[in-house]
């Protein structure tokens, strides 16, 4: 298939040799970002060594980054924000936004509960600080309900996917690819998406001293990311194939998932930063963290020339 970007349309106006020697190391959730680079073909020229690292969840993706592990990798804004307030060295970059459709509450097909209001009193599996755990504690606010309503069970996805298979929890508040694994799979209902309640943000992260000393390959990277999302949107079945294939997932799985996200990566500006502040107000609110953040002082706007060259803005 025709690829829409070439290489030297991708490559900022500096010469490869001073990044020659670089390598980043890139965290990536279940192929998102490489799947997509790879489908797109914005990978073939990188001047730069990309060192991949798989992670099931962005909990360890940050501890991973906190640790020097990792210096750049996709999250989401609930877990991007635990970690700023719990002192992990990490700024947001690049804005990552979709709908929040793929953001749900599930319910095995069996289970007689239809929507979030019968949840009352029970117990919904989720990751502590996740954009599961946002999409709970949102829910609970809109209805004027506390954490002392439902029982919250936290687990990691995996564990998660174990305790929800077993009936040992009667709900699970997850994300993208597990919604889709589970409706397409495995027959799971949706009873609440985060649509309406969530910004439906996530960010490309890196730490303080990545952004510093290896500005020209970040740069480049999130240049290529967005080239790679603007491509996506066109070609969502090469994309799916692509990222099926990565995770040795059935393809039916990311495509039901990328049909109806619409995936796109925008500059962190004045809309994002507003979002992000909502995030934290929300965690500073019900308790998560205990002080408020400036959603201004963790993001970093610096990247957004990069990010509008690669998404033709």
């Amino acid at each position: 298939m025709k690829r829409v970007l070439l290489a030297a349309g991708l490559l900022l106006a500096l010469s490869a040799s001073a990044v020659a020697q670089v390598t980043l190391r890139v965290g990536d959730q279940k192929g998102n970002a490489r799947a997509v680079m790879e489908a797109a073909g914005v990978l073939k020229d990188v001047p730069y060594t990309i060192e991949w690292k798989e992670f099931v969840a962005a909990a360890p993706l940050l501890e991973a980054l906190g640790a020097g592990a990792i210096e750049t990798g996709l999250v989401g804004d609930a877990p991007f924000t635990f970690a700023a307030a719990s002192g992990v060295p990490v700024k947001a970059i690049a804005a990552i936004r979709q709908t929040q459709e793929g953001l749900a509450m599930l319910v095995p097909e069996s289970s007689t509960i239809k929507s979030f209001d019968e949840l009352k009193g029970k117990k919904i599996a989720t990751g502590r600080g996740s954009i599961g755990h946002q999409l709970v504690l949102a829910a609970l606010e809109s209805r004027g309900w506390t954490t002392n309503d439902i029982q919250l069970v936290f687990l990691s996805p995996a564990d998660a996917k174990v305790a929800y298979t077993q009936g040992s929890v009667d709900a699970w508040s997850t994300w993208e690819p597990y919604v889709s694994q589970e409706e397409v799979l495995f027959r799971s209902r949706r009873i609440i998406t985060g649509e309406g309640l969530t910004p439906g943000l996530s960010f490309q992260v890196a730490t303080p001293a990545a952004i510093k000393d290896k500005r020209v390959a970040l740069e480049d990277f999130v240049q290529r990311l967005a080239a790679a999302r603007v491509w996506s949107l066109g070609n969502v079945e090469s994309y799916a194939e692509t990222w099926g294939r990565l995770m040795n997932i059935p393809p039916a799985v990311p495509l039901n998932w990328l049909k109806r996200a619409k995936v796109r990566i925008v500059p962190v500006d004045d809309a994002v930063v507003a979002d992000e502040q909502t995030t934290i107000d929300l965690y500073t609110r019900t308790g998560l963290i205990k002080q408020r953040l400036d959603a201004a002082g963790i993001l970093d706007r610096s990247f957004s020339a990069a990010i509008a060259k690669g998404a033709g803005l």
